[in-house]
């Protein structure tokens, strides 16, 4: 039961963050696709609605969205 409440922070942090850059999931799979991951909307859209996907995964897309600093509260 806790690690939905942790995989589901982590997923809205995530779409927080695409929010504020004005980056929807079909952009995201580009900018992902550009730096060799190969992601499409349907897997990025199933991913974060689960909540279910790894760090490294979460630091891809951070670095494609460009994001450098996150504040968590």
């Amino acid at each position: 039961m806790q690690n939905n409440i942790w995989n589901e922070k982590a997923s809205n942090i995530l779409k927080s963050e695409l929010i504020r850059k004005n980056i929807d999931y079909n952009e995201l799979s580009i900018l992902l696709n550009t730096l060799g991951i190969q992601e499409n909307y349907n897997s990025i859209a199933n991913k974060l609605s689960r909540g279910t996907f790894s760090f490294s995964f979460f630091l891809k897309c951070m670095d494609a969205i460009k994001v450098t600093t996150l504040k968590l509260d």
